[in-house]
């Protein structure tokens, strides 16, 4: 029987996501971020998902672009990143991206980060309509599961008082005492092996200390730093002399390619980006210039999983590592990451995933971590299903929001309990 897998409709579903009080150079996560849900639906009933940010400037880009889908085909990729998206670019160029801390804002980025999710469900629906996995449309599988790092972050007990908030059962971690304990449990219950701080928050002499501990209760297991641009070259410099010995990558110590440049010149820890390099245009410079060993790749703006994975290929061809970078997300960009993951055969370094962070998800199941790793699907599409009175629920919490909460504000967050914080002005050390 032929299918009709000509698109009939397109939901969009912003919603607001419990997320814990995690700190970062810029301030704090609010008590709920901004998430979109994206399902396309063909004439024969087929539905694809994806998963994006949902901020009010990716939200207005996706309905437009929601209503231009309907009597296209869904197999019709390359044809969705042919469309015209009007972007006021006015709006964002040259502000600091502070809500994905992934370097500046261009228009570019904006639009790749709204089409992605679209990718994502047209890649969803073609693999259900044709009983075949999205990892066997992007080429097939090179492994059978993706292996995760523990994401590590400094954090408070709560979140400030009188802020409407779930509860949180993970406690502080404010010194290294509390990083080692929140590694703890997380290996404990997820099993990784490998282990990442945010930095950027403490001064580095504290940061040091706090790694130089995860050394001592994990020996040999992988570690890394990522303060997000927050020091001088001079700084990183002096970290990366500090814990050359436990460190497999120090994550975007530096802002900019020249100054990431000039520390890798000084240093034989691998320098790792999600800042510096996130867009196909920024790749020479960085690449001839050896300011970067590893590339953390992202779907959402890189424009989504094929773009993934041409980003791959080219690191290759460099000889430069690749990971993958998380923000805040749930089970539908989990799935993603772990088909397109799979599919990459110079993934040598574990993925980040915020998801242990997400206390609430839109899957009837939630995604399992074994032994650190997630297993790929072999069901049709991403493998995963939406829970759709859950759905509901978190809508109708953004739906009932005044409105601060629909574009996540870390120094907004942070302000509610330190009244003078201000985006620090970097390097911040």
């Amino acid at each position: 029987m032929t299918r009709d897998l000509t698109i009939a409709e397109v939901r969009l579903t912003p919603i607001l996501v419990a997320d814990p009080p995690l700190l970062n150079t810029q301030g704090v996560h609010q008590p709920y971020t901004p998430r979109l849900i994206v399902e396309i639906v063909t004439a024969d009933g087929t539905t694809g998902l994806g998963e994006t940010y949902g901020d009010t400037k990716y939200l207005e880009l996706a309905r437009p672009l929601a209503d231009r889908l309907p009597g296209r085909s869904v197999m019709d990729v390359n044809g969705l990143f042919g469309i015209d998206l009007a972007v006021d670019a006015s709006r964002i160029e040259g502000q600091a991206d502070a809500g994905g801390l992934r370097g500046v804002q261009t228009a570019d980025k904006l639009r790749l980060s709204v089409l992605s999710a679209f990718e994502v469900a047209c890649l969803d629906a073609q693999g259900k309509a044709l009983g075949l996995p999205v990892h066997a449309l992007l080429g097939g599988k090179v492994r059978d599961a993706v292996e995760y790092s523990a994401y590590l972050f400094y954090k408070w007990d709560r979140h400030p008082a009188g802020v409407p908030a779930e509860p949180d059962a993970w406690g502080a971690a404010l010194d290294p005492a509390g990083v080692v304990e929140q590694a703890r449990r997380l290996r404990e219950r997820y099993g990784f092996g490998s282990f990442k701080l945010k930095g950027g928050v403490f001064p580095p002499d504290e940061e040091i200390a706090a790694v130089r501990a995860l050394a001592a209760a994990f020996p040999g297991h992988p570690l890394r730093l990522d303060p997000n641009g927050a020091w001088s070259v001079e700084t990183s410099l002096k970290v990366a002399q500090e814990l050359g010995d436990v460190l497999e990558y120090l994550e975007d110590p530096t802002l900019g390619t020249p100054a990431m440049a000039r520390v890798a010149a000084g240093t034989e820890v691998p320098l790792a980006t999600n800042m510096c390099v996130t867009t196909f245009g920024e790749i020479e410079e960085a690449f001839t210039k050896g300011a970067v060993q590893v590339v953390l790749s992202d779907h959402h703006y890189w424009g989504g999983l094929r773009n993934t994975q041409h980003l791959a290929a080219i690191c290759a061809a460099f000889g430069v590592g690749v990971s993958m970078h998380s923000n805040t997300h749930l089970g539908i960009s989990l799935a993603a990451m772990t088909q397109v993951a799979a599919t990459v055969p110079n993934l040598h370094h574990a993925c980040d995933s915020h998801y242990p962070w997400q206390s609430e998800d839109v899957l009837t199941e939630r995604i399992a971590f074994d032994g650190g790793r997630v297993a790929v699907s072999d069901a049709p599409g991403l493998g995963v299903e939406l829970d759709r009175d859950e759905l509901a629920r978190l809508h109708r919490r953004w739906a009932e929001d005044d409105g601060s909460l629909r574009d996540r504000d870390d120094a907004a967050a942070m302000r509610t309990a330190e009244p003078d914080w201000r985006t620090p002005a970097m390097p911040r050390w």
